[in-house]
């Protein structure tokens, strides 16, 4: 997220070097680095607290701002009016330092919970972190991961878990209550380093998943539905980032500071805002972070059309935003954006909309930019009245009863860890599973090769954004609890860099009952900053997959751990390796999941969230070239599993399982019958050569009432006729009407995870709308309902019916 200095780089990697070490079975990590206890600050638990007012030397009944009875609006402008311009300026940074003369604590706004509670930021920003005290906090499976699962109450769950922790590590003086996460940004470009943070490729589960998640994270129970959003309660306060059209960290000398994304309208509208929209409307988020990259030559961060007009006027944002760390310099620095000075910057950022520099621009200039009439100061008293809402919604002023007694026993709890686990269950993906090798048989595997750079992994498990889990289980201690383990590296470290350890690992194979090679990715090879410039296993990783399969004795599973998708064409037409599974970044319990989908005790059910191209595919495009949709002239294919129709390795939504399920259409609506008025007119689409056009192609969604009659809902039957109870994820495709030239070879509008038992049948109802669910976005960026055939498929292609779209007067 941030620019990192030398320190901060060196401290990270000092402490991964520690926890690298740590390797042992089941390890708990109660001996944490307390060197930097000092370092830590303490969040004020309660500003408008008498006793608190009285050691100050003031009184607090002097202050409107603490008077309960008033509506929050009349309590914010009174903590703002108080304030002199550059105390004003001091708290718009990401440490807000506060007035003492009028009881105002000091706040420090960035904390991160991507996959749980992080201490990552602590060494800029301090809200966040682990001692003696607090020394971890669950460790879930990484985002990527938790995607797979299609399973929008998991999402919510895990959010719920993690805001439950947040409270109560702030109860015990160790967080915030604002938290920087999710990453929303869509998956366009494979090699992106930051796929293990987001929920994939298509913006509609990244948008689903962002609205459960932060529902999880913010929601009270009771007020979900508050009719005044702006005084809703939050149990802590979300973020969505990074907006927008943010996919480049670094690939071959690009970097997120200087690039420009050159992004058409249609795209913005079609895939890069519509998580953002999502997480907005329905999530209700209260943060949005913009991005350090240009869009179209305006950095994201000072443009207003994206912030004050898309974010807080369109969609209606009841909250702040805030800038990604140093967004304000890279302006200047990086993108040298108008030749500003800091003022001109800090005024850009102010008038565009940006509430909250996380930085020290605002703090340093936001003064000065007034003084010179580049801002007004009005202009300040908005951002803090964005921000101070949020603060009054999270009780950090008067308290928040419900949640204060929350401590150590809700932080790593025997439940919040079976969750983590779970998460990870639910995101292993089955590729392959020949003669049904899978699951294996514990009373027949008595001894088993677990061999790989991944064999014995811990902190590879957690990704980025982790923070210190509460304990790890690695893969070989998952697979002890069932047979007899011989373990084998293979390789020195991920990279892989020679092939001297595969040699050991032939010979284990060689002996045991069954072999489980576990190889992959980390953030060595994948991470912020760091794209791939190919979709390879690293270094000797394929030699040593081949080498020990040809000479295992018994059955090979091959196990792969990453983010983004691997080129393992190899393995898959490989007779001799008979099974594969995906387990993502699994959390701090992956070793346990993954045995126990290996050795049956879990029935896998997960889906790819991104497609796994051909390693090829990275020689088609450049990684800065931003359409989704095919670039003919220039032989560019297009991006993700929507407009990219060549070879894959494995498509998108693929999962298998160790049972079967068949799909009956119980009930469907096949006609949707839109009658216009007079000032509603038909649009052109553009269509392929030769195509017959209907006589009203489209109409604008924007000019429909889009109300229940433009619903169309069907039922589904799912039946397990398999011999083992399982999960299946019903995913529904919509195909727009043949020869649109426009439109999407396929979309994914709906999906539901059901568990079926042996022999039972599960009824699936789905109601969704023609306004929502079928706008096709035009090169004009109108969003429009084509008349004509739409056809849906569900999942693989097991069942599919159509839907007749028509207008008339």
């Amino acid at each position: 997220m941030a620019k990192i200095s030398f320190l901060h780089f060196f401290t990270i990697l000092i402490f991964s070097f520690l926890i690298s070490r740590i390797s042992a079975r089941n390890i708990p990590y109660n001996s944490s680095i307390t060197a930097l206890n000092d370092l830590t600050y303490n969040q004020t638990r309660r500003v408008c607290d008498t006793s608190r007012f009285a050691k100050l030397g003031l009184d607090m009944n002097d202050f409107a701002y603490c008077d309960k009875s008033l509506p929050y609006a009349v309590r914010v402008k009174d903590l703002i009016d108080r304030m002199t311009l550059s105390e004003k300026a001091r708290q718009i940074g990401d440490t807000a330092f506060g007035v003492a003369r009028i009881g105002l604590p000091k706040y420090e706004w960035w904390s991160e919970a991507l996959h749980g509670v992080s201490n990552v930021g602590q060494y800029y920003s301090l809200a966040s972190f682990f001692d003696k005290v607090v020394p971890g906090a669950t460790s879930f499976p990484t985002v990527i991961t938790t995607a797979a699962s299609f399973n929008e109450s998991l999402w919510k769950a895990i959010g719920q878990a993690v805001s439950t922790e947040a409270r109560a590590m702030f109860n015990l003086g160790h967080a915030g209550l604002t938290f920087w996460s999710p990453n929303i940004n869509v998956v366009r470009d494979p090699r992106w380093g930051r796929v293990l943070e987001t929920p994939g490729e298509d913006p509609f589960v990244v948008g689903k998943y962002a609205s459960n998640y932060v529902r999880g994270l913010q929601d009270v129970e009771g007020t979900e539905n508050a009719k005044d959003l702006n005084s809703r309660p939050l149990k802590v306060a979300a973020c969505c980032k990074h907006y927008a059209a943010y996919d480049v960290d670094n690939w071959l000398g690009v970097d997120r500071y200087h690039f420009d994304s050159r992004v058409t309208e249609q795209d913005m509208m079609e895939t890069f805002l519509k998580p953002f929209e999502m997480c907005v409307k329905e999530g209700d988020v209260t943060s949005v972070m913009c991005s350090y990259n240009r869009i179209n030559g305006i950095p994201a961060c000072a443009d207003p059309k994206l912030l004050k007009g898309k974010i807080r006027g369109d969609w209606d944002l009841h909250g702040y935003i805030v800038s990604d760390c140093d967004s304000i310099e890279v302006m200047l620095h990086g993108h040298k954006w108008l030749g500003d000075e800091p003022e001109d910057a800090v005024a850009q950022g102010l008038k565009a909309g940006l509430d909250l520099d996380c930085g020290n621009y605002y703090t340093n200039y936001a003064g000065n930019a007034v003084v010179q009439g580049k801002v007004k100061e009005s202009e300040i008293d908005e951002s803090l009245t964005n921000l101070y809402f949020v603060l009054m919604r999270l009780g950090f002023f008067d308290g928040s009863p419900k949640f204060e007694k929350l401590g150590k026993e809700q932080i790593c709890s025997k439940e919040n860890i079976e969750l983590a686990t779970q998460a990870a269950r639910e995101g292993i993906v089955l590729l392959k599973n020949e003669d049904q090798v899978l699951p294996l048989n514990s009373k027949k595997v008595k001894t088993i090769a677990v061999v790989g750079p991944h064999a014995n992994a811990s902190n590879a498990m957690i990704g980025n954004y982790a923070g210190i889990p509460c304990k790890i289980t690695t893969p070989i201690h998952g697979f002890s609890l069932y047979s007899k383990v011989d373990y084998k590296a293979g390789c020195g470290e991920i990279l892989c860099k020679n092939e001297s350890l595969i040699f050991p690992a032939m010979k284990a194979a060689k002996k045991a009952d069954a072999t489980v090679l576990i190889v992959g990715l980390d953030l060595s090879v994948e991470a912020e900053s760091l794209d791939r410039v190919d979709l390879l296993l690293p270094g000797y990783q394929t030699q040593l997959i081949n080498q020990v399969a040809q000479v295992s004795k018994g059955p090979v599973i091959l196990v792969i751990m990453s983010a983004g998708g691997i080129d393992i064409s190899f393995a898959k037409n490989n007779p001799k390796i008979k099974s594969i599974i995906w387990a993502g970044y699994p959390g701090e319990e992956g070793g346990r999941a993954i045995a126990d989908v290996v050795f049956g005790s879990y029935n896998p059910g997960g889906k790819l969230p991104l497609t796994w191209h051909e390693n090829s595919y990275v020689d088609m495009l450049p990684m800065t070239s931003m359409p989704l949709r095919p670039i003919d002239n220039l032989g560019y294919p297009g991006r993700t599993y929507k407009f990219y129709n060549g070879s894959t390795v494995y498509p998108f939504g693929y999962g298998l399982s160790y049972t079967n399920f068949t799909y009956n259409l119980l009930s469907a609506r096949q006609k949707i019958q839109v009658k216009l008025n007079k000032f509603q007119h038909c649009r052109d689409l553009n269509y392929t050569a030769g195509t017959h056009v209907s006589p009203c192609p489209a109409v604008s969604i924007d000019d429909l009432k889009c109300g229940d009659d433009l619903n169309f809902d069907f039922s589904i039957e799912v039946e397990n006729i398999g011999k083992k109870d399982g999960s299946d994820v019903l995913m529904v495709y919509w195909i727009p009407p043949e020869d649109i030239a426009e439109a999407p070879l396929k979309q994914l509008i709906g999906f539901k995870k059901v568990f079926v038992k042996i022999g039972e049948k599960k009824k699936v109802d789905f109601v969704l709308n023609a306004c929502k669910n079928l706008g096709i976005v035009n090169y004009r960026a109108y969003n429009l309902l084509a008349a004509g055939g739409h056809n849906f498929v569900i999942g693989n292609g097991k069942l599919s019916f159509p839907v007749q779209v028509s207008f008339h007067r």
